[in-house]
């Protein structure tokens, strides 16, 4: 699995909140690659609760 943070981000928090071992915010939220393995749910969960839909997961 893949995951992009586009550069849509609104820095709302929500994809921090929901799975924080994969993304963090700075000037806009950043994933960490590494770490998406075994988080997949929580990824697809943050994805989902993207308010501008700026998670890209393929």
């Amino acid at each position: 699995m893949k995951v992009k943070v586009e550069d849509s981000c609104i820095s709302c928090g929500a994809c921090e909140s929901l799975c924080p071992e994969v993304f963090k915010l700075e000037d806009i939220a950043v994933a960490d690659e590494s770490a998406v393995a075994g988080n997949e749910d929580c990824v697809k969960e943050a994805a989902d609760a993207c308010p501008v839909s700026a998670i890209v997961v393929e």
